[in-house]
């Protein structure tokens, strides 16, 4: 089995929401590379998803993995649309669970029957989106996004096509006070 077969296969996915249901679906996606469909379930209407973090995880340690001429725009446009979301100065504030791994713990988790799925949604704080959980959404996407910024870089340096895309997210992960230095 290779690593991201076993990557996906280790994630509960269909107990984990998107912004169009639950996560069911991600591991096709990511295998066949379908970024913009990908980016629609885990950011929409800048708010990220339970999904969002594990398909960072999974879709970054893939990228460190490609050659740089190999690297598709839609992927940047993902990694895009999610860092447009996180507002970098607030990172520090945000109050995330201690490991991402907590976020897979089962007070987090939908039940594995999707049948009152509309139900948990009108609750006024849904599984999984109580403020320490959502703030962590966001939290660890953004660290697993800053950690990937030498691999970013890299690409920039290797695919000219590339390079306008990548400088505007390298931006975006940037805080206030990192952007008045430059």
């Amino acid at each position: 089995m290779d690593s991201l077969t076993h990557l996906t296969n280790n994630i509960p996915w269909q107990r984990l929401t998107t912004a169009y249901g639950r996560g069911t679906d991600i591991p096709q996606l990511i295998e066949t590379g379908q970024y913009e469909e990908l980016s629609s379930l885990i950011e929409h209407q800048s708010t990220l998803w339970q999904t969002t973090p594990w398909v960072l995880m999974i879709l970054l340690q893939e990228l460190s993995k490609q050659k740089p001429e190999q690297v598709s725009l839609q992927e940047i446009q993902l990694y895009t649309a999610v860092a447009s979301t996180i507002n970098v100065d607030e990172m520090d504030s945000q109050h995330a669970v201690e490991t991402m791994n907590e976020l897979l713990d089962e007070k987090y988790l939908w039940p594995e029957d999707e049948e009152d799925d509309e139900l948990w949604w009108e609750e006024e704080e849904p599984r999984g989106y109580d403020q320490e959980a959502f703030s962590s959404y966001f939290s660890y996407s953004y660290l697993l996004l800053k950690d990937a910024i030498p691999v970013f870089t890299a690409i920039m340096e290797e695919n000219d096509k590339l390079a306008p895309a990548i400088q505007e997210l390298l931006l975006m992960l940037q805080s206030e006070g990192e952007r008045a230095v430059e």
